[in-house]
């Protein structure tokens, strides 16, 4: 049924189409979200463009945003539909309610596996469906933005107005050896002399230019590290395993090698009064529609961290963190 107006120019199908591409930022996902094509649902938006006489979408390279006549009109029309939607839905409350769809979860493979889906097995065992992506931070965005992922653990400030971020834990950084590779180091030297105490000794690395490592010898020794990795291995787990078996020292979160510090399989060469520390985000779209099941996890996620505390090495944030531009680490590094 079309409930289209007496002379054409506005339809009841096109502002629903309308709401689906605010909600999403997407072109694309808005199409899917209300099951028509992407040209059908470009047709549609151009219509209301021209007889409104005003673009409602600005084109990004990757989906769009809204303008100011798109969130004017996303303000008149979107309490009405709803109240549309909730009387047909009335009608037809005789049908069996749908399942719930799987809640489209994004993040680093690391911080996925150590703490954030040990956090929500409960949900799962209650019945929440939860499907997983990893990957870099800024490419889950990319799928976060067009409607392909709910959420997102992000390792840095999501930008734009399409995407909100809360703040959800911080992580600290630390300089890691096995006791074997630690006891042919100086640590009294190291403290003095900075890292020229550690010439010599093998660099395991998470890539080949050493973010996290760049960044430790940044922070705390303020200097530029110039040493090639001896291992490189693109998983921070890998990174654990081979500095624990005696292969060479990294720089590893202590949410991942907490546990290996406290049995002492690694121990620390250093402890800077200011250690490195990186800030993880819960990230959402803007205006994306509300689902119990989205709801749910993200309230599970931001209670567990509260018990990510300081004694983990982690602690919630109050507020932002000021001054490190998104990239700094890599996003597969929390």
């Amino acid at each position: 049924m079309r409930h289209r107006s007496a002379d054409g120019s506005m339809d009841l199908v096109q502002l629903r189409t309308f709401l689906a591409v605010f909600r999403t930022g997407s072109l694309t996902a808005g199409a899917a979200q209300v099951g028509l094509s992407q040209p059908t649902v470009t047709t549609q938006i151009q219509a209301l463009e021209r007889h409104l006489g005003r673009p409602l979408f600005e084109r990004l390279p990757r989906g769009v945003t809204p303008t100011a006549a798109g969130h004017e009109l996303a303000a008149r029309v979107a309490g009405p539909l709803e109240e549309l939607e909730s009387v047909v839905s009335g009608a037809s409350a005789d049908r069996a309610a749908p399942p719930e769809p799987p809640v489209l979860l994004g993040g680093p493979a690391e911080m996925l596996a150590a703490k954030v889906l040990p956090a929500l097995a409960p949900l799962v065992a209650e019945g929440v469906r939860i499907t997983v992506a990893t990957g870099l931070t800024e490419d889950l965005l990319t799928h976060l933005r067009s409607g392909a992922l709910d959420l997102v653990f992000a390792t840095s400030r999501p930008r734009g107005r399409i995407v909100l971020a809360e703040p959800l834990v911080d992580e600290e950084f630390l300089l890691v050896a096995a006791p074997s590779v630690a006891e042919r180091i100086d640590i009294g030297r190291l403290r003095v002399e900075g890292p020229s105490a550690l010439d010599g000794v093998p660099l395991v690395s998470y890539a080949a230019d050493l973010p996290i490592l760049r960044r430790y010898w940044r922070h705390v020794f303020g200097t530029r590290l110039e040493t090639e990795p001896a291992l490189i291995v693109g998983d921070l787990r890998a990174v654990l395993a081979a500095v624990s078996a005696g292969a060479g020292i990294s720089v590893l979160p202590h949410y991942l090698c907490g546990r290996e510090l406290a049995d002492a399989t690694l121990v620390t060469l250093l402890d800077p009064v200011d250690p490195p520390i990186n800030t993880g985000f819960l990230a959402r779209r803007v205006g994306a529609p509300s689902r119990p099941h989205v709801d749910l996890v993200r309230a599970r996620l931001l209670e567990a961290a509260r018990g990510w505390r300081s004694g983990c090495g982690e602690s919630i944030r109050g507020d932002s963190e000021p001054g490190r531009s998104p990239g700094e680490l890599p996003a597969a590094t929390v």
